[in-house]
């Protein structure tokens, strides 16, 4: 068995489409894991989040969650240094969930996680962040290779508090739990469990190895009884466009 490390730095050669192929999206192909339903259950984000850093392209980093919110006179208990040494004491590397909690009148201008919190952050192992609100800050984090996911941008923020770390959240139509893998790039990130990383390496590479062969034939295909043929016995083109 390849070292878990290693493992986690192949994974990051592959753009997260391909890691959703084989986690879940096509549950009869024979190179699908089928761990979860692809439709009802939340492992991959949606269109409400955006990669502010796409150069730097896929990371790969086991997560660390936590919750954010208005400060609550009756608890008090937590502050981001407890965020910080969350992420100190998980598996490296790590990706930060941030679930936002705050009043829908205000939810669009929380400029949460600036230059501070990313530099503390990267110190201890993050590779990036995931986030359904705002951030502030951009500028002064590319050079940082350190990955946003982020609703958007703004550039200010009042009071808050953490009200959570290291819980099972909900950002941007996934669901994740302290621990899960995610895989994140320019198309969104996707989460799997720890155990299952080497077998989605596996799968991923075996995958693509059968796409590119595929490729290659409808490249030179010249009707559309060619590419039928082509298509033929694939699980993801019998019917519809699947595979778009």
């Amino acid at each position: 068995m390849a070292e878990k490390s290693e493992i986690l730095e192949q994974l990051c050669k592959f753009d997260t489409p391909s890691i959703t192929n084989v986690v879940a999206t096509y549950p009869e192909h024979p190179l699908c894991l089928g761990l979860y339903n692809p439709w009802t259950e939340n492992w991959y984000t949606d269109q409400s989040v955006r990669c502010m850093y796409p150069e730097l392209g896929p990371i790969v980093g086991h997560a660390v969650t936590c919750v954010f919110g208005l400060p609550d006179p009756n608890f008090s208990r937590l502050t981001f240094l407890d965020v910080v040494d969350a992420l100190d004491a998980a598996p490296k590397p790590t990706v930060l969930v941030l679930q936002q909690k705050f009043p829908p009148e205000i939810a669009g201008k929380v400029g949460l996680a600036g230059g501070n919190m990313a530099s503390a952050m990267k110190a201890v192992g993050c590779r990036g962040l995931i986030s359904n609100g705002p951030s502030r800050d951009v500028d002064e984090i590319r050079p940082m290779q350190f990955q946003y996911m982020l609703s958007g941008v703004t550039p200010g923020h009042g009071a808050m508090a953490v009200h959570a770390v290291n819980v099972p959240v909900h950002v941007a139509g996934m669901d994740v739990s302290p621990g899960e893998m995610i895989h994140m790039d320019e198309n969104g990130a996707c989460k799997f469990p720890a155990d299952n990383a080497e077998s989605v390496l596996t799968n991923v590479r075996a995958l693509l190895d059968e796409e590119g062969e595929r490729i290659g034939r409808l490249q030179k295909a010249q009707s559309a009884a060619e590419i039928r043929a082509i298509f033929a016995g694939q699980s993801y083109a019998a019917g519809d466009d699947k595979d778009a």
